[in-house]
């Protein structure tokens, strides 16, 4: 285990990006950038070990309100965390010379503290490791 993120709230899903664009591609815009921003601001401080290897591999285990939304709907927010975290400095990039895999754990109900619980581990440690 290198780091473990909690970022609380529900994210915007695929469905809602999309008719958000289909309606206004500012409105759409607007939606990223906030979303992006949101994991800036939760992320900002949070450090990766000095001695890191990367690549990476990112775990995301999603706590949502109810199990309405499908689960691709859903995990279309980690492209907004992504950019967030990369915007916050936690992450260089997330090229694949950084991160190889984004592994989404489960979707897991929790109406009342919905999150995205996210674990970064090191690939070439979870291969030794094995």
């Amino acid at each position: 285990l290198m780091l473990k993120i909690n970022l609380s709230g529900e994210f915007t899903d695929l469905n809602t990006y999309i008719n958000a664009e289909r309606r206004n591609r500012f409105l759409a815009s607007k939606i990223k950038k906030e979303e992006t921003e949101r994991v800036y601001y939760l992320t900002k401080g949070k450090k990766l070990p000095t001695d890191v290897e990367f690549p990476l591999i990112i775990e995301l285990m999603w706590y949502v309100k109810d199990l309405r939304k499908d689960a691709d709907n859903i995990s279309f927010a980690k492209k907004f965390i992504a950019d967030g975290m990369v915007l916050s400095g936690l992450l260089p990039e997330d090229s694949r010379k950084y991160v190889r895999v984004w592994r989404d754990m489960d979707i897991i109900v929790d109406k009342e503290n919905p999150r995205v619980e996210i674990v970064i581990h090191s690939f070439v440690s979870q291969a030794i490791d094995k």
